[in-house]
Parts: structure tokens; C-alpha cells; sequence
């Protein structure tokens, strides 16, 4: 491994390992130990995946990264598919942070929904391999149904966002919420694929340029 991956590595598990992650704000005491024991293995499994490839990476091999015994594993996950819903999660508590201050209306609108682009991409944008290694993973799980949830739950809060902007006057009222919710997510899903796949571009770039394209498509003209 590189020394440029290893950096990216080391910036994820600080990053996962930070107790301001958004899914796991306002938990009590044995609610966030929970989580911090469950994030914890999905950030070893992350390292393994984005080395070895999702196929390659066992259950043994995430215990013994993480130090924990498998029973520990399967108090939290049925399965390694179920690891994944992990980043599900983080990503579904960027979306609700964004959704609360969007209600609390003292940003707009516009601000809100670039630094959403921004920050979706943070974890599976640390490397491209990371990105591959995700995406790879997301469609050979058996977790299919749950992932599914999840992204028609950050829809549902997404196309709220919406439409407190078109209330605001700031996005086109003759758009429909919900669409520019699904748009949304084709959006930074394209733009993640693409990248992954060898842009030259550095991501920041890539998501900011995404995010004007989109934009411009549903601010109110």
C-alpha cells in the first residue's frame, strides 16, 4: 500500500472514530457505546474492503483487525454485508442534519445543499479504491432491502428540504420535491462512480462542479 493510502486511512479512522458523527448525536451512554463498538468494525471492514476487495475480506479477518471475538461481531451485524449499513447510517444522519437546518431557516437553502454534496462524500471519497470498494460492495450485498430503506428515507428528507426552498422562494416551485430528491442522489452517485473510476480532478472539485450542474437546474430562475 502507498503511503498516500495509508494517510487516507488514517484520516478515515479519525474521522469514524469521532463521537460527532451525526447518527450517533443525542444517544445515551449505552446507546453510544453501541454505536462506537459497531462503528469501529465498519471502519476496520472499510480498510480491508478498500485493500482486499469486498469478496476477499471474511468476518475472522474484521474480528482480528478490530480485536474483538466473533460473538462480539454478531451482536451487531447478522452477516459482513451488514457492516455496510454502518455507512448507511452516517450518511442518512448528514441528510437529517441538513433537514434540521433547513427547519431552522437561518442558512439558505442553496448553502445547505452544497455542503451536503460535500459532506456525503467525505468517507467514500478518501480514496478512489475506498469508493470502488464500497459501491462494489453495496451492489453484491444481501443487504439490498436495508440500503434501499435507507436511500428512500434520505429521499423523504431530501425532498423536504426541497420543498422549504420552494417555500422560501428559493428553489422552482414547478419542480416536484420528491424528484429533485431522487435527482440528488443519481447525482452524487454518478459523480462518485466517475471519479472512482480514475478522474483526474480532485474530488472536492468534482462534487463542487456537480453541485453548480445541479443547482442550476433547480434554483428558481
Amino acid at each position: 500500500m502507498s503511503i498516500g493510502k495509508r494517510i487516507d486511512f488514517a484520516r478515515l479512522v479519525e474521522a469514524l472514530g469521532s463521537e460527532d458523527l451525526p447518527h450517533m448525536k443525542g444517544m445515551g451512554r449505552r446507546e453510544r457505546k453501541a454505536a462506537q463498538t459497531r462503528v469501529k468494525l465498519f471502519r476496520c471492514a472499510l480498510q480491508l474492503f478498500a485493500e482486499r476487495g469486498f469478496p476477499n475480506v471474511t468476518v475472522e479477518d474484521i474480528t482480528e483487525a478490530a480485536d474483538v471475538g466473533k460473538g462480539t461481531f454478531f451482536n451487531y451485524f447478522a452477516s459482513k454485508d451488514h457492516v455496510l449499513s454502518v455507512m448507511a447510517e452516517i450518511q442518512l444522519g448528514k441528510v437529517r442534519e441538513a433537514l434540521q437546518a433547513a427547519e431552522n431557516g437561518k442558512r439558505s437553502i442553496r448553502s445547505i445543499v452544497n455542503d451536503l454534496f460535500a459532506k456525503v462524500s467525505e468517507e467514500p471519497g478518501r480514496s478512489p479504491e475506498l469508493a470502488r470498494a464500497l459501491l462494489t460492495a453495496f451492489l453484491s450485498s444481501s443487504v439490498n432491502e436495508l440500503l434501499g430503506q435507507n436511500m428512500s428515507e434520505g429521499r423523504r428528507m431530501a425532498g423536504r428540504i426541497f420543498k422549504l426552498g420552494q417555500e422560501r422562494g428559493e428553489v422552482d416551485a414547478k419542480l416536484k420535491a420528491e424528484h429533485l430528491a431522487l435527482h440528488l442522489q443519481q447525482s452524487f452517485l454518478g459523480t462518485m462512480l466517475l471519479w472512482s473510476l480514475g478522474s483526474e480532478q480532485e474530488l472536492q472539485t468534482v462534487v463542487e462542479a456537480s453541485f453548480q450542474h445541479f443547482w442550476r437546474a433547480t434554483a428558481k430562475n
